[in-house]
């Protein structure tokens, strides 16, 4: 670092009548290491995503899968066409039947919790990944046609 590179730090060290240590920095001391904290903080949590993907623990999701997430479409339908499978093929690794995952994807009916969370293994993916904002009143009755009014 050069001299004009060098911070020059005017903190003062302060014991109070109680015997708590401080110290007394200017707010552009302070600043700056706060926002050197949040860059270290930003790299550690990139670290950490790149070791997973590495990992096999997560997964990059294109553009477009992420869109259709955000959009209307169902989740459960979504996941199964980004991993290429029928509707049998889900069906059958998740030991339900196809009509009733047809109708989950649908809307026309709800997945019970178990349901989901089978479903969710079945497609390699968090349950979180199958609740849409504001869709998140899975029942564990499962026979619920939809939303109760």
């Amino acid at each position: 670092m050069s001299r004009e590179e060098t911070p020059v730090t005017l903190a003062k060290r302060i014991i109070t009548p109680g015997g708590e240590d401080l110290v007394l920095l200017p707010l552009a001391e302070y600043e700056r290491l706060v926002e050197a904290a949040e860059d270290l903080a930003d790299v550690a949590a990139y670290d950490e995503a790149m070791r997973k993907l590495a990992a096999g623990e997560d997964e990059m999701v294109p553009a477009a899968i992420a869109l259709r997430l955000l959009g209307d479409e169902h989740p459960v339908r979504v996941w199964r066409e980004h991993r290429g499978l029928s509707v049998k093929d889900l069906a059958d690794a998740a030991l339900i039947s196809p009509s009733y995952l047809s109708q989950i994807e649908t809307g026309r009916r709800e997945g019970t919790l178990e349901t989901m969370a089978r479903i969710a293994r079945a497609l390699r993916i968090d349950l979180d990944d199958l609740v849409r904002q504001g869709h998140d009143d899975i029942t564990d009755a499962g026979n619920a046609s939809g939303p109760s009014s």
